[in-house]
């Protein structure tokens, strides 16, 4: 099973891209920020298993900028 993690800036970007993968229909979990990454931002959005084109194509529409990590 593929785990990722979407990094954001701030907490608001953090809130608007959980509520866009939403809209758009992704399963997603707002978590806090593992501590092995550095984050200005205290939440991540955790995903497993989504198409990562369709993932970054509803973030990029929400205008939002943002990084993908993949965990173990």
């Amino acid at each position: 099973m593929s785990r990722g993690i979407v990094l954001f800036h701030t907490t608001t970007s953090a809130l608007r891209g959980e509520k866009a993968l939403k809209k758009a229909g992704f399963l997603v979990k707002l978590i806090p920020t593992p501590r092995e990454l550095s984050s200005d931002c205290g939440f991540v959005i955790e995903f497993h298993d989504l198409p990562l084109n369709q993932l970054q194509a509803a973030l990029n529409e929400a205008g939002l900028e943002f990084e993908i990590h993949f965990l173990p």
